[in-house]
């Protein structure tokens, strides 16, 4: 027989497993643990601090869930509608900022299911049946990234819209072309804004494909092997408006492309707004003057009054190299991992919600910053020369027969010439250009127009107001048939 002390031995150990097992009963993976975990490493191993972002994400997931269950019988139609309804109530304390974090709750999808507990009892424990945080976590992350993907692409089209709407106002006005940061040609400044409307009509279209990818559903591949219970994937995918669902339930919980996919379109096209931000850097300078950026995308000069700084387009060329760290350091997570579900996952979540904020945030920029700049026309067109129209010369006389390999020599003899004498081209005699070669004639005069050089562009793609009008025609139809 047990003495006393045996006895409240006994008690004290069943006390000390007891609590153990209500721990990590707070933890979905409780069970097969019995030590408690270093509070470093339980603060190391948490992730609700960020992917708190995809709570209705969660629900809406596992609303979808529990109805699948009720299909397979796993669940009655009461349950069904307990757990739904107990998850509307989770989803309203997100909503309302008032949802309480317990120091239990090491992520959204376990901070969710221990509150539905509290709300509607033991039902809530049925909920996870046949299901894995991996194929839970997946299909979260690409509920909420399509969605913010589409505001993304809304808010690129509206950068767009702007951007041809200015060349469609601004068409006659007229400035250099660059190459090599030298002046080149004479251009449309309609043509340079249409020339990144195009850039980001490309990223748009790559968006727009990367969606359909993100669009895969996961949900029902359990941990690695697949459902047990032959839960409906498809009525799954229909219920969370997925296209289909992923045809391998390894590759459906670990694949993370549509995540390294989505950094590097966003290191793209944030690449395209940096050269864009760089130009009108460039161009809002006093030695070009070509631009000015309105008060409420500037700043001033902490000690120089007179100080005008593009702050808005420094930091969207600035935060460029932030996103591409992210897209790079992602990489480099996936590149070693052996299949299927690693923990090194969880990395793939801050990057992604960086790289949205980040994106977006230059976006609305951009635009504002666009739709408030100021043009300053006669500034661009004092910045034209006559050495400009130098590969007119040459094009005059090819169409007067002239090889053009000869035509280009002989356009440089003419910029010479005129450098040597220290005069413009457009100043020398027509005896001049005769001694260069007896193809000149009278109308060589008529080279030195600005104007006329713009408008012999005219192949599609080209500078003339034609060709300007035709990319102009295309980008507003494109808007409307895809907004």
């Amino acid at each position: 027989m047990r003495t006393v002390h045996q006895l409240a031995s006994i008690f004290s150990q069943l006390q000390t497993v007891t609590c153990s097992i209500i721990v990590n009963m707070a933890q979905l993976w409780g069970g097969r643990f019995t030590g408690k975990n270093d509070p470093i490493m339980e603060a190391f191993n948490a992730s609700l601090k960020f992917d708190r972002r995809m709570w209705q994400a969660d629900i809406t997931g596992s609303q979808a869930y529990a109805k699948a269950l009720a299909r397979v019988g796993i669940l009655t139609h009461e349950e069904r509608d307990q757990l739904v309804e107990g998850l509307d109530k989770v989803g309203q304390e997100w909503a309302s900022d008032t949802f309480e974090v317990k120091p239990s709750d090491e992520d959204i999808h376990t901070a969710n299911e221990r509150r539905l507990g509290e709300i509607i009892g033991t039902v809530a424990g049925k909920l996870h049946t046949g299901r894995s945080r991996n194929d839970q976590v997946a299909t979260d992350m690409r509920i909420w990234l399509r969605e913010q993907a589409t505001a993304l692409l809304t808010f690129l089209k509206d950068l767009i819209g702007i951007a041809v709407a200015r060349a469609e106002r601004e068409i006659d006005v007229i400035m250099p072309g660059y190459t090599h940061l030298q002046r080149a040609q004479p251009i449309r400044w309609s043509h340079w804004l249409l020339s990144y409307a195009w850039n980001w009509h490309a990223d748009a279209e790559r968006l727009e494909q990367l969606i359909k990818r993100i669009n895969k559903l996961p949900l029902g591949s359990g941990a690695l092997a697949g459902n047990p219970f032959n839960v409906d994937r498809e009525f799954l995918a229909n219920e969370l408006g997925f296209e289909a669902v992923m045809p391998n339930s390894l590759y459906g919980v670990s694949d993370r492309d549509f995540v390294a996919e989505f950094l590097f379109w966003a290191s793209l096209t944030m690449v395209h707004l940096s050269r864009w931000s760089e130009d009108l850097i460039i161009y809002s300078s006093g030695e070009f003057g070509f631009v000015s950026l309105a008060d409420a995308y500037s700043t001033g000069s902490s000690l120089m009054p007179q100080k005008k700084n593009p702050d808005s387009l420094e930091l969207i060329r600035g935060k460029t190299g932030r996103v591409f760290g992210g897209m790079s350091g992602f990489l480099m997570t996936l590149k070693g991992l052996p299949s299927t579900y690693n923990k090194d996952l969880q990395e793939d979540k801050e990057p992604m919600f960086d790289a949205v904020d980040t994106i977006g945030a230059c976006l609305q920029i951009a635009t504002g910053t666009l739709t408030t700049l100021t043009i300053k026309p006669e500034k661009m067109k004092q910045s034209l020369s006559i050495d400009m129209l130098a590969t007119d010369v040459a094009e005059y006389l090819v169409r007067k027969g002239v090889p053009f390999r000869e035509t280009h020599h002989i356009a440089g003899r003419a910029v010479r010439l005129a450098e040597d004498r220290g005069t413009q081209m457009d100043q020398l005699s027509l005896d001049d250009f005769k001694q260069l070669h007896s193809a000149f004639e009278a109308d060589v005069k008529d080279i030195w127009n600005f104007e006329q050089s713009i408008d012999n562009r005219c192949a599609t793609g080209g500078t003339s107001r034609t060709t300007v009008e035709q990319q102009i025609t295309f980008l507003k139809q494109w808007l409307g048939t895809s907004a």
